[in-house]
């Protein structure tokens, strides 16, 4: 198995519901306006406490090969 290599990382994260539910909307907002980047690995988290549930989504990028 190899390592994703990766040299930035962006976080998308929220604890508001309406985010939460614009948060894809954003992400590929992101992804569109970044076609340089490529995605080498992803990390889901949510918590929650008794009055919060907090989602983050962390994008592990690296530059894309120049052809």
């Amino acid at each position: 198995m190899s390592i994703p290599i990766f040299t930035g990382m962006k976080v998308f994260s929220t604890t508001l519901a309406r985010d939460r539910e614009a948060m894809g909307d954003n992400i590929t907002r992101w992804l569109t306006d970044h076609t340089q980047l490529e995605i080498v690995d992803k990390i889901v988290t949510q918590s929650s406490d008794k009055e919060f549930h907090c989602l983050t989504i962390t994008l592990f990028y690296r530059e894309r090969a120049r052809a």
